[in-house]
């Protein structure tokens, strides 16, 4: 059976897209596919999201930043966007089911120190993790009737 993919768009697709993919995917189990990708990709994972996803074991160090286009042929059956930009530019999905906007800081954009930085990935992943979680609970609520 294939399983259902869920596309988690950002524009950026280098903190919260891959924050939200790692932490969905590890809640969801064999429950769904889940991808990643922006509107205009930046080209890598910030070091800093790889770092604090491994603070909660999830290793997003072999995510790729990939551009939404990659997606348009595949059966994508629930696109989630993350941050503003990317809901604005989300094109219409061929057989789409669900769409869901979730907006989170970019954590990408935090200054100051090293630690004042990661102080702002980890409540944005903290967010993510609430609300990601929260969905594959449900989603496997609604399997299980």
């Amino acid at each position: 059976m294939n399983k259902p993919l869920v596309l988690i768009l950002c524009t950026g697709n280098s903190c919260r897209s891959h924050l939200a993919e790692g932490i969905l995917r590890s809640a969801a189990g064999d429950l769904l596919e889940v991808a990643s990708a922006g509107s205009k990709p930046a080209g890598y994972v910030h070091p800093l999201a790889v770092r604090v996803m491994s603070e909660i074991g999830i290793d997003i160090s072999g995510h790729r930043s990939k551009h939404l286009n990659e997606f348009l042929e595949t059966g994508v059956e629930t696109v989630i966007t993350v941050c503003g930009n990317a809901d604005q530019a989300c094109p219409a999905f061929p057989g789409q089911v669900h769409r869901h906007h979730w907006g989170f800081d970019d954590p990408a954009h935090a200054t100051g120190s090293e630690e004042e930085q990661l102080a702002v990935f980890r409540r944005v992943r903290d967010e993510i993790r609430r609300v990601f979680e929260a969905y594959a609970g449900g989603r496997k609520d609604a399997l299980s009737r």
